[in-house]
């Protein structure tokens, strides 16, 4: 008779809006820039809404591991979108305010920023649905509720 396993599955640890916000920056980074404005908005709907979804399947999942690397997924795809906005920023900035020709920097055209924005947004909502599963979890050891 085999022991229950107390390890989570792979599908509920595994960082997928981190996935996506990773592959929108790679791919804007590394696509021809003419392809990938014409087909911009395929690219952010396969990329944003499967990372929306598959986010959603873990909102019932309330153990320690999966709320610690939830966190952990949410603060390491701030860092990566912080880099490249940070990036992008500076760039523009170089390239209008400094009139400095030849400097390298990450372009993000409007629609890579606004699928940002919304994987970013998701990572938030993902957040706040962990911090009331560990309230109601609280609750429920409460000796006095």
């Amino acid at each position: 008779m085999a022991l229950p396993s107390h390890k989570p599955s792979t599908f509920l640890v595994f960082p997928w809006g981190l996935m996506s916000i990773a592959l929108v920056l790679i791919l804007n980074l590394t696509l021809n820039g003419a392809w990938f404005n014409k087909n911009w908005s395929w690219i952010a709907m396969v990329l944003i809404i499967p990372a929306a979804i598959l986010e959603n399947f873990k909102v019932g999942y309330s153990t320690m591991r999966i709320m610690f690397m939830k966190v952990v997924y949410s603060l390491l795809s701030f860092l990566l979108a912080g880099l490249a906005f940070g990036s992008a920023l500076t760039g523009w900035h170089i390239e209008k305010f400094q009139k400095i020709p030849g400097v390298k920097s990450i372009q993000l055209p409007w629609y890579v920023m606004l699928a940002l924005a919304v994987l970013l947004l998701i990572q938030v909502a993902q957040l706040f649905s962990m911090l009331k599963a560990v309230k109601r979890e609280f609750m429920q050891m409460d000796p006095d509720n």
